[in-house]
């Protein structure tokens, strides 16, 4: 039995993450949202919002107290009865109930349930705010990943190149066709090829680490990313800011939290300017009693004390704010500036929002146009590095003409793999402006 147990505890990180799966974005993006500690923060405060506005509306429902009371008095004390002064032990027990509502306030109230129910609202919003935060963050880190990962690739090409070429030119400079300085080149370039492979993978698996931290994976889990594709159609965009930020303002969660922040606002002023009025509540209560002196003098029995002792009362209290010492005066001119600078964050917020989509609608029509030159500059590099290989074969350059080939063609490579996945993160930032 515990040979199984210990097999089966052996064997659960192996069933969690199963050999060789490939992660794929929403792959991570779907384990990253179950493990983020914000969202698990951000979700008991929804509780406590709600909580929130069940006290709010529990406001407008009238209280209910029972009290009781038992005492002994020793010595000299006062004879329930009589009212006189009596210096017997006695046995005192008394019951009431008390009841009461407000019935006006200034209406602060009626403000008070209106900012609960914003605020739960408003944490579900932040809940999805954070999730999307979450969501884009984790896709910038996944790019890079990926753009480290094809850098990787192309430095084991060209390894692989100059390994061949090194190994071409150590034969001919045994034959006596090439001479040992161009040979020394040719060594020089594959040591500076397998060190820019070595520096290339050491930044893929540092971008790899900061992924598994975004996603909370566990560092000693390996994690295998899907491949780069370049095979994503890239397109200009056609519509206009305008449109995409009407769409905006519709679906961003930051849009919508900014828009219930300043209701709160407005509401929090109202609640400041209602505390200047009366307040009116109703009261209502029921006592009774039980008294007895301790000296085995006949006294009533307690049903019939409960019976005698019965009392009722109903009652109406005005309160008037006459002076609070500039108490309620300084929080309506303090809500009142607290206004203005929640329409001020207000309007600036939908200025960046703007901002944001207008650069990124040029981000991805710039990139449309940096790519299309990107890929005539790699199809033109690799044909000008492949006749300078032949070149180089008849002797008509040298190997460090080839070297400095082979790396503007690596390069030009590189900076395609860069402008495609950048053209792919500003496009998927753009869609989620249009609310997908």
């Amino acid at each position: 039995m515990k040979r199984t147990l210990f097999l089966t505890l052996a064997l659960l990180p192996a069933l969690a993450f199963p050999q060789g799966k490939i992660w794929t974005l929403d792959d991570c993006v779907e384990y990253a949202l179950g493990h983020n500690p914000k969202r698990i923060q951000q979700e008991a405060q929804n509780k406590i919002y709600r909580q929130n506005q069940v006290e709010a509306v529990g406001g407008f429902l009238p209280s209910l107290n029972a009290e009781s009371s038992l005492s002994m008095n020793f010595g000299r004390g006062v004879d329930p009865e009589t009212n006189t002064y009596i210096s017997t032990n006695a046995l005192g027990n008394s019951y009431s109930i008390s009841s009461s509502m407000l019935l006006f306030d200034g209406l602060v109230q009626v403000y008070r349930v209106k900012v609960a129910n914003i605020n739960r609202l408003k944490g579900q919003e932040e809940l999805r705010e954070i999730q999307d935060r979450m969501t884009f963050e984790l896709m910038e880190i996944f790019f890079t990943v990926l753009y480290y990962q094809g850098t990787v690739e192309l430095a084991q090409q060209q390894l692989d190149e100059s390994v061949q070429n090194l190994q071409k030119f150590q034969r001919m400079e045994e034959l006596g066709l090439t001479s040992l300085p161009d040979l020394n080149e040719i060594q020089a370039k594959e040591a500076e090829d397998r060190f820019l492979l070595t520096r290339q993978t050491n930044l893929y698996n540092l971008e790899i680490m900061r992924l598994k931290a975004k996603m909370n994976f566990p560092p000693d889990e390996e994690l295998a990313v899907s491949a780069y594709d370049s095979s994503l159609r890239i397109l200009p965009q056609t519509e206009n800011p305008h449109v995409i930020y009407q769409q905006a303002l519709r679906s961003l969660p930051q849009v919508s939290i900014a828009n219930q922040s300043l209701k709160v606002s407005e509401l929090e002023y109202k609640m400041a300017v209602g505390r200047i009025f009366p307040t009116l509540g109703l009261g209502a209560g029921y006592s009774t009693g039980f008294s007895r002196l301790m000296d085995d003098s006949p006294y009533i029995s307690f049903q019939e004390q409960l019976r005698m002792r019965q009392g009722q009362y109903v009652g109406i209290q005005l309160s008037i704010p006459v002076f609070n010492r500039f108490t309620r005066a300084s929080e309506v001119k303090r809500g009142k500036q607290q206004l203005v600078i929640a329409r001020s964050q207000h309007e600036e917020m939908l200025r960046q929002v703007y901002n944001d989509i207008e650069q990124t609608v040029a981000d991805v029509n710039g990139l449309v146009d940096e790519y299309a030159q990107a890929q005539k500059k790699t199809a033109a590099m690799q044909s000008a590095h492949q006749t300078n290989l032949r070149k180089y074969e008849e002797g008509l350059i040298d190997a460090i003409t080839l070297s400095t080939s082979a790396n503007r063609l690596l390069n030009a490579r590189v900076e395609e793999i860069y402008t495609n996945l950048k053209y792919q993160l500003k496009y998927k930032l753009l869609q989620y402006y249009k609310g997908e």
